[in-house]
């Protein structure tokens, strides 16, 4: 009987407690409009209900709170434009991991050439030196010539001296008298520049560092993305140019005409004033021959737009031998004007870069010395003899 009893007062006290909370929460609408006014009149100025809602307390209604109006979505941020590093003086600064991939080269000369005694077997060692880093057979032995004489007709050991006149002999052998400077002016018109190479040597990255090296000598590019057979490189090549404001022209359906995307390439870069207009195509497999028709067909249908001033081939120079396998036929399709040698900071040796000039009779015009975005560095005859002779 008790428990029935305290049943009901429970029952009771939670219907009293839900009257009492019905009254609480309508008092306002419970009390008359003069009562409210005098309630009104006591708050604090601050605390006071805006005009609308004091028109909507007399008409009786409840007061709801205007939802906040959703704020504005932020607009997505421009990509930051960056500066990049001054052209002159890039090959001093990565002077370092040149020396550091040649030096062996240039010790082991030295001190073959510095010996009290210089016999054939000595000659044999310098000319096995020289074939081992790549300077390729006839300048080996034009070399080895070159000292041999100048060993007997000054006679001498010192270091210093023999470094001098290896350094004479090698500046010599590269030839500092061939034009290095880049293709990047023409009279009326953007300068059209062709990049050209196999897949794997760095191509796409080459033409996006080339792009830094224009922007930081303060000429207007034009890119185009005609390696439209690899589907990312497009938005490679994108990225590259965005990192330092330059436009991209590019397909946005894979495996489109290359020659369709470098004519429009030139014509946006015509249209825009453009001071040079730089064409990414294919990497192309140097015994294929479909596909160096097709890369020559590139070259062809741009004419139709524009005169082509220059043909970069990029080839990685540790490939060796291999590297100038390639370099002769592509230069045989496109008429390669320059050459951009790549991972020369790794284990390429130095010799390659007279080994590709003789073969192709035309210069090396950049090196690239690093993973950095700005570690392209235009090619030094004296300051890349001092780089492979240090240590």
């Amino acid at each position: 009987m008790d428990f029935d009893v305290l049943i009901l007062f429970i029952i009771l006290a939670l219907v009293l407690a839900g009257v009492l909370g019905f009254f609480l929460v309508q008092g306002g609408r419970i009390l008359p409009p003069e009562k409210r006014e005098k309630y009104t009149s006591q708050r604090d100025e601050d605390d006071l209900p805006p005009e609308d809602e004091k028109e909507a307390e007399e008409d009786g209604d409840t007061l709801v709170a205007a939802p906040e109006e959703a704020e504005a979505e932020a607009e997505p941020a421009e990509p930051e434009v960056e500066t990049p590093e001054p052209v002159a003086g890039r090959l001093a600064r990565l002077r370092a991991r040149l020396v550091k991939s040649n030096n062996v080269f240039g010790k082991s000369l030295l001190a073959l050439l510095s010996q009290d005694k210089i016999d054939d077997d000595v000659w044999d060692e310098i000319e096995e030196t020289l074939l081992m880093a790549d300077l390729g057979t006839e300048p080996t032995l034009e070399l080895v010539d070159r000292l041999k004489e100048r060993v007997t007709v000054e006679g001498t050991q010192d270091t210093a001296k023999v470094k001098d006149m290896l350094h004479e002999e090698l500046t010599a052998l590269i030839d500092p008298s061939l034009d290095r400077r880049l293709s990047v002016t023409a009279e009326g018109r953007p300068a059209v520049m062709l990049v050209v190479g196999v897949n794997g040597v760095g191509k796409t990255t080459t033409v996006g560092k080339l792009a830094r090296v224009l922007v930081a000598e303060d000429k207007s590019v034009t890119l185009g993305a005609a390696d439209t057979f690899r589907a990312a490189a497009a938005e490679q090549l994108t990225t590259w140019g965005s990192r330092v404001g330059v436009p991209t022209v590019k397909s946005d359906t894979e495996g489109a005409d290359p020659a369709s995307v470098a004519f429009e390439a030139v014509s946006e870069g015509i249209e825009n004033e453009s001071d040079v207009v730089m064409i990414d195509t294919a990497g192309r497999l140097q015994n294929k021959a479909n596909l160096m028709d097709e890369l020559g067909k590139v070259k062809r249908v741009v004419e139709k737009k524009s005169e082509v001033d220059e043909v970069l081939l990029v080839l990685d120079a540790t490939t060796g031998q291999n590297g100038l396998n390639q370099a002769k036929v592509f230069s045989e399709v496109v008429d390669v004007s320059g050459i951009v040698l790549t991972k020369l900071d790794g284990t390429a040796r130095g010799g390659i870069v007279v080994a590709i000039q003789r073969q192709l009779g035309v210069p090396v015009k950049l090196i690239g010395l690093g993973e950095g975005a700005d570690d392209l560095a235009p090619f030094e005859t004296e300051k890349f003899v001092d780089a492979l002779l240090e240590g």
